[in-house]
């Protein structure tokens, strides 16, 4: 099978990954067709992930005012065997965008959750990092203190189960499923401490999900990232 074409390529930097352990039944009705959830030695989670966007290019074109944008997403770890191959991949319960065109693109060709909001970051040479976007009135954010040195993970750490996944998969309206790969080289991380999610949980991101993340999270830590390419998203079978 041909591998389909690149889609968006962009660089994605100063990821700020707050992980939560949750109830699988709390994610078994967002699960897509074809697919079944990934757990790390037998645990479940789901990740509060705020990043920027920067230099970015779709189909190879830049848009003016369109390339360098902070997002934040919540999303949960699957599987999806294709030909025989086991593919890692993650789920979008929602992402956070700063301008409307790029939520209606994401949405009307991978079927995502976008949504635009006003948005705003602190990232600080001393440590601190800081993604928040304005809902209802009201400022919401995620931040974290960096407090370790940046490193590869262990092959069998939580930290490595979180980042290397290059699949991603959206449930379609009509019950199917697209499937879309996404490029990177391993990441390098480093510890965070001080780590704050503040917004209303509920209402952002649904009622299943608010006992998790009321709580502190399993692990927090940062990566460098790197420069990134999502391919063209294909119809499973």
């Amino acid at each position: 099978m041909s591998r389909p074409r690149s889609f968006l390529a962009a660089e994605w930097r100063d990821l700020l990954m707050l992980n939560y352990e949750i109830d699988p039944a709390a994610l078994a009705s967002r699960v897509p067709a074809g697919c079944e959830l990934d757990a790390w030695q037998g645990r479940h989670f789901v990740s509060v992930v705020g990043f920027r966007f920067l230099e970015t290019r779709v189909l190879g074109i830049g848009v003016p005012l369109h390339r360098n944008f902070d997002e934040v997403n919540l999303r949960f770890y699957v599987r999806c065997q294709v030909g025989g191959e086991w593919r890692r991949g993650v789920v979008f319960v929602r992402e956070i965008v700063p301008r409307l065109a790029i939520a209606l693109v994401a949405n009307r060709l991978y079927s995502e959750n976008y949504i635009a909001l006003p948005m705003r970051s602190e990232v600080v040479a001393a440590g601190r990092l800081e993604y928040a976007w304005k809902r209802r009135g009201d400022w919401e954010r995620v931040s974290a203190m960096v407090v370790g040195p940046f490193s590869p993970p262990s092959e069998s750490s939580e930290e490595a189960f979180i980042t290397e996944h290059y699949w991603g998969y959206s449930r379609q309206r009509h019950g199917g499923t697209i499937e879309y790969e996404v490029e990177h080289p391993p990441w390098k991380v480093a510890r965070a401490a001080e780590s704050k999610l503040e917004a209303d949980i509920a209402t952002l991101y649904g009622h299943e999900f608010r006992e998790a993340l009321s709580g502190p999270p399993s692990t927090t830590f940062v990566s460098d990232g790197s420069q990134v390419v999502v391919r063209r998203g294909r119809r499973l079978a």
